[in-house]
């Protein structure tokens, strides 16, 4: 039987705010209650999109307490590591796809002081993640195809988040269980559901027009 977690997290994504004032809408999720602020960093080539650079998250560092989640969806990952945890992330997660060895990227990101986190594309079986659990802090889904914002959950990836929560929990290890794509307060209770501790939301937090109410409704889903 699916349980849901008593405290889930909150991590509204800065894909989805207004680039003109992200300074602004960054304090503003914070101070409406959200756990961490989700920074999506695409670079055109791994994934279909341009975001943002570590200048940009070195910005945004000085406006908020709360901790600075980077999702780095850049290939190759590894000569960019050190720069975005020079910037201020907090939490530096990666694909099993974006560099050729996983384990030594999760060794560089612990080796810097920062979280580590690893990201299950729809299509990334869980197996990828399988040896390398002593050195994740962070697990998060795709329940979309990576590259931009506003796309439909992908409902077949439930089955993946039990598998991982059962394989968390058979560990005893504290690692967060993030997921990301998709997420509304309509499918909140079903991620929630299936075992997610981290919900991360752009659209459904950014078009709202209050934003404390976005992520409480998040968080009754």
């Amino acid at each position: 039987m699916d349980n849901a977690p008593t405290r889930i997290l909150i991590a509204p994504s800065l894909l989805a705010a207004d680039f003109a004032r992200l300074g602004e809408e960054s304090r503003a999720v914070a101070e409406a209650g959200a756990d961490w602020l989700h920074m999506d960093v695409m670079d055109g080539h791994f994934v279909p999109n341009i975001s943002f650079g570590p200048l940009v998250v070195k910005a945004l560092r000085r406006h908020v307490s709360i901790p600075m989640d980077v999702h780095l969806m850049i290939g190759p990952v590894d000569p960019y590591i050190p720069a975005f945890a020079e910037a201020g992330a907090d939490h530096i997660s990666v694909h099993p796809e974006s560099g050729p060895h996983l384990h030594r990227t999760l060794q560089l990101i612990r080796s810097l002081g920062k979280k580590s986190g690893v990201v299950l594309n729809p299509a990334t079986p869980v197996e990828a993640i399988t040896h390398v659990l002593d050195l994740v802090d962070i697990i998060m889904v795709m329940t979309v195809n990576p590259g931009f914002g506003g796309q439909a959950f992908i409902a077949s990836q439930l089955g993946k988040i039990r598998v991982l929560r059962r394989m968390i929990d058979e560990t005893g290890r504290d690692i967060v269980l993030q997921v990301d794509g998709g997420v509304t307060p309509q499918t909140a209770g079903q991620v929630c559901g299936a075992g997610a501790d981290c919900l991360i939301a752009g659209t459904a937090i950014f078009s709202a027009p209050d934003y404390a109410a976005a992520i409480m409704a998040l968080r009754a889903g």
